[in-house]
Parts: structure tokens; sequence; C-alpha cells
């Protein structure tokens, strides 16, 4: 049986803000990726070979072992990135049934690649972007970065196993770093107050999946083998106002 996959639909990076603000969603392809970013898409294919020394990820409820990751805190404040102190990432339940209530401490980023001048523009395209599109009354953002690699080694790899979820942020950036040997990992966007919704898969590298989380429900399917040695590598930045998830009453 053949695998069906869908093609995303892709928004010029002039008219990113645009459809964020009347659609809740907007994918870019990589070419508009660093046009929004301002950089080369060489650039960002630098920071590629970091996934493949991600710690593994040692919270996962459901037992698997097919998941990777890094996760770094950062402030940007009108365009200043500043690295927060190492954290623990946290959700609340009603935002991560499965793992929502932990606080779960990851290996931080290396420093040599937070230092990188394209990962300090593409902290500062998310925030400005968050900025523009939501029209929010504040120049201060808190951003969380995850990188992750999902692998096949145990037959299946999931990349959202808490299923179809908000992040509790204002603004959610999924890059797609890249994939190799897997089929599946289809992107499902749902709105969270409505009846609309899309599917598609991200198969080149940068491409980019940008959501207002207020009004947008994500999941990505599970991935398979499609050869030896599968995986799906993806950059997550979630920025929110105010304050770090977790923060609000401190």
């Amino acid at each position: 049986m053949a695998h069906v996959t869908f093609s995303p639909p892709y928004t010029p990076a002039s008219q990113l803000a645009q459809q964020l603000r009347e659609r809740g969603y907007a994918v870019l392809q990589p070419s508009d990726t660093a046009a929004w970013m301002g950089c080369k898409l060489a650039d960002l294919q630098a920071l590629e070979p970091d996934w493949a020394d991600l710690p593994s990820d040692d919270f996962l409820k459901d037992g698997g072992r097919y998941r990777r990751r890094r996760h770094s805190c950062f402030t940007v404040d009108a365009g200043a990135v500043t690295q927060a102190p190492h954290r623990a990432h946290w959700q609340p339940v009603e935002y991560n049934a499965l793992h929502g209530g932990m606080l779960r401490w990851f290996a931080p980023m290396r420093d040599a690649t937070v230092a990188l001048p394209v990962l300090q523009q593409l902290l500062r395209a998310v925030a400005d972007l968050a900025q523009e599109a939501l029209a929010a009354q504040t120049r201060r953002w808190f951003i969380e970065a995850h990188q992750f690699r999902i692998d096949t080694e145990g037959g299946i790899g999931r990349p959202t196993p808490e299923g179809a979820h908000r992040d509790g942020v204002d603004l959610v950036a999924v890059f797609l770093v890249g994939r190799q040997a897997v089929k599946g990992g289809e992107t499902r966007i749902f709105e969270a107050r409505g009846p609309n919704g899309q599917r598609f898969t991200l198969h080149e590298p940068w491409s980019c999946l940008l959501l207002d989380d207020a009004r947008m429900i994500h999941e990505t399917t599970p991935i398979q083998p499609d050869g030896q040695g599968g995986w799906r590598d993806t950059l997550v930045i979630t920025c929110r106002r105010g304050c770090f998830l977790g923060d609000e009453s401190k």
C-alpha cells in the first residue's frame, strides 16, 4: 500500500504575519525561512551536525527510548538575546496530559551552538514575529528552545507522544532540521475552537511551521522505519509573554 503524503500549504515570507493573524498558522519553505530570518540557508544548515549527539530523553512515560533532546531558555528584550539560567522544562497537565506536572531537567544546548549568530537571529525573528502578528503590548519575550531527534531504532518513534495539544505559550515555531530513512511524521493542526484543520508532511530541511498557540492545536504522527538508521530532527521554539510557563505565581 502506497504511503500518501500531503504537501505543506506554504506561505511567502512577505505574508507571514498576515497569515498568522488571519489563519492562526503559517508554513514556510526553506528559502523563505532564511529570508524571514535575514540569513543564508547555508547558515541554518551549519547547525545540523549538533543533532547527531543529543542525550537521551529519560522522562518518557510510555517507556520509549526513541527521543533525544536538549533544552535551553532565553529572553529577547527589544531585540537583545540573553540566555536564562538553566531551568527545568515544565508544563501543566492541561497542556500535556502525559508529562504535565513534571519538572523535566534536560541537558542544555551546547555553548558553541548558543553562541552562533544564526541562532541569535532565529530567536530574534521568532520574538519579532510574535510582537508583530499577535499585537502584544510587550517587548520582552520568554523563549524555550528544544532540539529533538526522534529515531526508529525500536521500530516506532513518536514526535508527540502526548497527542494533539497546545503548549501554553503565545507562539510556537517548529523547524524541520532533517529526516532520514523514515516514513510518517505527518503534521496535523486544528483550530482550538473551530472545525478547520490541515494535514501535511514537512520533508524539506528548514521548512518551518508557525502557530498561534491560543488558536491552534497540533500534533505529529509517529514515524516508522523506511530503511536503516531512521530519524527525524526538529528545533522547536516556544515564545511567551510575561514569564516562563510555570513562573506565574513567583
